[in-house]
């Protein structure tokens, strides 16, 4: 079965992408959409209006593959619970399936970014790969021996609630921990840090930012360490440290061929990888602390052609 185009959705803690994909992977058309402060009914309206505006599009389409940040019954299709939507308990693929006519394949976003890099980018041709995806959160997927790793009900691989400090900081969002990365070394932990580091230096460019009013979020410490700005930097070497920290973990425990590190957050490259590379180096077990880390080649549209690559793989799947 050639299952020609299909939807992609890349559903965020903070945007909704979503776009059309065809066969050799190339996006034809797409949409962006803020999802931040909406409830699970308004999200659930917002992917529904924006599926049926890429059928007016694309009217060819076959089927939707969603990517959503949350632990997921793959096999049911539903949203169990979401760090950073409000989602608890969701059948997704039943109400969107209804609404739209359309088959849906639902999978957490990291899994479908991990796909996506692995059929495409920075993972082709490997058979074992760990991916994070760093923005608001930060989101796990594993490669193992090829095929796209779920655990016993689909909610595994939730990388980002890893704990690397025992007595840290609560998580954020719906999750009950303490100390996971998460919260120490996702974009919305460098915002933090950031806030932080420019009440300390006020000379610094941070500092000034601080002083005008400015939002210091994760872009802005960004901007100010590609700037050169050296409080900003330090800020990166703070997160990209406790990075390392986890992937040392992960080296340890399931020794990937490559690390892929993508999110918003990889906007800022070797200022993040870095340290977390010497973190690695220092840490890990022999071979394991020489495994790269390396940038995702996909950018911001690796969830969005993941969640389509799934829902194609699992079209042709049933119908072969």
């Amino acid at each position: 079965m050639n299952a020609g185009e299909i939807i992609g959705v890349d559903l965020g803690g903070t945007k909704m992408l979503l776009g059309v994909v065809d066969p050799d992977s190339k996006v034809l058309w797409e949409s962006r959409e803020a999802s931040t402060g909406q409830t699970e009914d308004e999200l659930v309206e917002l992917l529904v209006r924006e599926i049926e505006e890429a059928r007016g599009k694309c009217p060819g389409v076959a089927a939707v593959g969603l990517g959503i940040p949350a632990t997921v019954d793959h096999d049911k299709g539903i949203a169990r619970s979401a760090v950073n939507l409000p989602m608890e308990n969701l059948p997704i693929r039943e109400i969107a399936g209804e609404r739209t006519g359309l088959p849906i394949v639902v999978d957490n976003d990291a899994n479908v970014a991990a796909l996506a890099e692995h059929l495409y980018g920075a993972a082709k041709g490997t058979r074992n790969a760990v991916m994070l995806t760093i923005g608001t959160g930060i989101g796990g997927g594993l490669i193992l021996n090829g095929e796209v790793y779920r655990g016993a009900t689909g909610a595994g691989a939730e990388l980002g609630h890893t704990v690397i400090e025992v007595d840290g900081p609560p998580c954020q969002g719906n999750c009950p921990g303490r100390g996971c990365v998460e919260t120490l070394a996702s974009g919305t932990a460098l915002g933090r840090e950031g806030r932080e580091a420019a009440e300390r230096e006020p000379k610094s460019a941070l500092g000034a930012m601080l002083a005008a009013g400015e939002t210091i979020d994760g872009k802005a410490v960004t901007e100010a360490a590609l700037g050169g700005d050296e409080t900003a930097r330090g800020v990166f070497d703070l997160v990209g440290s406790r990075l390392g920290v986890a992937l040392t973990s992960f080296a340890n425990i399931f020794e990937p061929e490559v690390f892929v590190i993508g999110g918003g957050v990889i906007a800022a490259g070797d200022l993040l990888l870095d340290p977390a590379r010497r973190e690695l180096a220092a840490r890990a077990l022999p071979p394991m602390k020489q495994i790269p880390v390396v940038a995702a080649e996909l950018g911001s549209d690796a969830g969005m052609i993941g969640a389509a690559a799934m829902a194609r793989i699992e079209l042709e799947r049933d119908a072969g």
